[in-house]
């Protein structure tokens, strides 16, 4: 049996390791082939080009070809981790590159716990999970393999009762008809292989295509995307779109087409194990203001057609954006698609090292132009953030970012029915993936909130953050009027180490969660733990 104090073992061992090497520091690594979404090196390069050292490029459309990386790669070579990192291609390189290996364990004392993990679901216990891989440039293509491997323990706790029997047991217990989000993947041990961040691609001038089964994220949030982030892991989808943004006259417009198929978990009731989906993506810079950012997002679930799919399946992404003017359906909710749409921004001003943006989303169609002017905000959900980054005298750099999320029932429910973010009744599974949420960790039925502090040195980078996320329970659906939810919030302190020791980068972190009011066992208390290896070939 796995005992749950084996990973603050590791941990405690790890942070008593993690000192400066004293070998000979090694050549940078080219690690272009692996600037995932949510990935360290990612992360890394919006805080450079926040502090103005990094190149000028759109941050709303990822994951980033290793050719756009080259885009946003670093502007001098003094940054923090220059001795460390390349972002540059190497022209003497030939033949493919290692996706460097990584392992990883996840502690959790009493609760799940975890998001923006991608495939990863860490349940109570230890979960344990690998990746690695190969990149590969040649002429217009690239090719990226790093599929992944987890496996959790999955140790028990009460679930709530959702008045059902066998796996349905686990499902959510709010709307179990509408949203594949288990309170728990079984009885036992739950893990997959998962093809993880690969993709094929072609780059022909302007033009870019590709399969991917790759994370996506859309629009400018850090840690809580409406739309579409890393919380769920990627899928397979094929895209279509701008290489690179490209001149308009008054700007620049980058934009991509996305189709893919969306699968459940084995704890929902539906049928059609299967969706289609299809999205659009488009971000716009304004001439003169080459840091604003400006952009879309539309996201359709379609139940998988049983005579198969056809042009307009394809084609939706593009259909009007009024309900009427789109013939059949219902107003509220009775649509056999399921459609979400945002509009988003971003700014930075590189010279003070300051960035903000903020993201609007609506869930399903306005009826018409009227009911868009009288109630915008209904089925709505919202993001704001911003960030300010200092460059000290000693190379470091200091990024201190807030970010919060609210996708709660409005008093409009008072004079017209509202369902929370993400549930669907045609598309059954709701906004998901898999058991997990596509968009927002904190998005259904709740808000969230993050501040955190995070500096990089050449040593790695040390960061202490504090989230805060409610959900509502018990009447998700109720008004105002009748029966009040009841809020679940979460109060998290983390602190996590990154340390360069020779070739490996190791990441240590521990992360204490308070949980009031659970509909269930009363107030908890976990202890999430998290160690990474990754080695640098």
């Amino acid at each position: 049996m796995v005992r749950h104090t084996a990973v603050p073992r590791a941990l405690g061992a790890t942070l008593l390791l993690a000192a400066p090497a004293a070998a000979q520091a090694p050549a940078p690594l080219d690690v272009r082939g692996e600037v995932f979404v949510g990935a360290e090196v990612e992360n890394y390069l919006r805080v450079l080009q926040v502090a103005g050292r990094g190149g000028r490029y759109p941050w709303a459309i990822r994951g980033f070809s290793p050719r756009e990386v080259t885009r946003l790669a670093p502007t001098d070579t003094a940054h923090a981790w220059a001795r460390r990192y390349s972002f540059v291609r190497d022209s003497s390189a030939r033949g493919a590159r290692w996706v460097r290996p990584q392992v990883q364990a996840i502690g959790n004392t009493t609760l799940p716990y975890g998001a923006n993990d991608g495939p990863i679901w860490a349940g109570r216990g230890v979960t344990l999970a690998a990746d690695a891989g190969v990149a590969l440039e040649r002429g217009a293509f690239s090719l990226t393999l790093d599929p992944m491997v987890f496996i959790a323990q999955n140790a028990a706790f009460e679930v709530e009762d959702t008045g059902a029997e066998g796996p349905l047991r686990y499902a959510d217990p709010d709307v179990p008809q509408g949203l594949d989000l288990p309170q728990r993947f079984g009885d036992g041990p739950y893990g997959r292989v998962d093809p993880g961040q690969s993709t094929l691609r072609a780059d022909a001038g302007i033009v870019a295509a590709g399969i991917s089964t790759a994370s996506q994220h859309w629009g400018p949030a850090a840690d809580q995307p409406l739309i579409l982030g890393h919380n769920a892991g990627g899928f397979v989808h094929a895209f279509a779109g701008s290489a690179r943004p490209v001149n308009v006259a008054i700007g620049r417009l980058h934009g991509r087409l996305v189709w893919g198929r969306l699968d459940q978990s084995a704890y929902t009731a539906n049928a059609e194990p299967r969706r289609f989906m299809s999205g659009a993506v488009a971000v716009f810079t304004p001439r003169g203001i080459p840091t604003l950012e400006l952009g879309g997002t539309r996201f359709f679930h379609t139940p998988w057609p049983a005579d198969g799919l056809d042009a307009g399946n394809f084609l939706k992404p593009l259909s009007g954006f009024l309900k009427n003017s789109l013939g059949g359906g219902e107003v509220d909710g009775g649509d056999v698609d399921n459609q979400l749409a945002s509009l988003f921004f971003r700014w930075y001003h590189p010279r003070s090292g300051v960035e903000a943006y903020g993201e609007f989303a609506r869930e399903d169609h306005s009826a018409d132009f009227r009911d868009l002017l009288l109630e915008p905000d209904h089925n709505s959900a919202y993001t704001l953030g911003a960030r300010r980054v200092w460059s000290p005298a000693d190379g470091s750099l200091v990024s201190l970012r807030g970010e919060l999320v609210n996708a709660r029932v409005t008093h409009l429910a008072l004079v017209r029915p509202q369902v929370p973010f993400y549930p669907h009744f045609a598309a059954r599974q709701g906004h998901t993936q898999r058991g997990q949420l596509l968009g927002a960790s904190s998005g259904y039925a709740g808000a969230g909130s993050t501040l955190a502090l995070d500096r990089y040195s050449r040593r790695g980078r040390t960061s202490l953050t504090y989230t805060r996320a409610v959900r509502d329970l018990a009447a998700p659906y109720a008004t105002v009027a009748s029966v009040p939810p009841q809020p679940q919030a979460t109060h998290a302190l983390g602190v996590e180490a990154l340390r360069f020791m020779g070739r490996f980068d190791v990441t240590a972190g521990v992360t204490a969660a308070y949980q009031l009011n659970r509909a269930v066992g009363g107030d908890a208390f976990n202890l999430n733990t998290v160690l990474r290896v990754r080695l640098g070939l």
